[in-house]
């Protein structure tokens, strides 16, 4: 039983993470607002990318813009459905 111990400790500790995780993306995704019906999608943005355009960009960004993907749940999107924030202006 002693061998077991241990074993049980990080999978209870990693059913709580996991419960955590689960908890933290239902309140985002309940904080975010509905995006308005007027902002241009990534679909329309790009329009001569029919496959669609990765949001993520490798270069140097601000700290704002960083904020603003994860906001906008950039990590998360799938094309066609990107905000438009995920992009640099």
């Amino acid at each position: 039983m002693s061998r077991l111990r241990p074993v049980l400790a990080w999978a209870a500790l990693g059913v709580l993470v996991a419960a955590g995780a689960a908890q933290s993306a239902a309140a985002l995704k309940e904080a975010n607002p509905a995006r308005s019906s007027d902002t241009r999608t990534a679909e329309q943005m790009f329009a001569d990318a029919p496959d669609g355009v990765d949001p993520i960009v490798t270069g140097p960004v601000s700290a704002a813009f960083k904020q603003r993907q994860k906001d906008a749940n950039c990590d998360t999107a799938v094309w066609p459905n990107v905000p438009a924030a995920c992009y640099p202006d």
